[in-house]
């Protein structure tokens, strides 16, 4: 089961790249978008982690395990996220022509 979540998360955020590719201008860099999002989502991560700690000091074990669990499921979206590979732009795909790509 959890493959086939992970499939659909890395399904749905490849539609969404094209979907900015087609709509935004060539300029964009989407190794950018993608360690931005990265750090946005570690940092929400945090919060969900730290909340579920200050849930457990007061008390609320329900609360805590459910801070935990949107943590975890944080942690989920930033393996797959960072597991996408996004071409460095301007380089060649083909590495017997000496270009590079970016696995994120």
């Amino acid at each position: 089961m959890a493959q086939l979540h992970d499939l659909r998360l890395r399904l749905l955020v490849q539609q969404e790249s094209e979907r900015i590719v087609d709509s935004l201008p060539d300029g964009l860099d989407l190794s950018v978008i993608q360690a931005r999002c990265l750090c946005w989502l570690a940092l929400l991560a945090e919060a969900h982690e730290d909340s579920a700690n200050d849930a457990v000091a007061e008390g609320d074990t329900d609360q805590a395990m459910a801070w935990f669990a949107d943590s975890m499921r944080l942690r989920d979206v930033i393996q797959v996220v960072s597991s996408i590979e996004i071409p460095i732009p301007g380089a060649s795909e083909d590495p017997a022509d000496g270009g590079d790509s970016l696995a994120a």
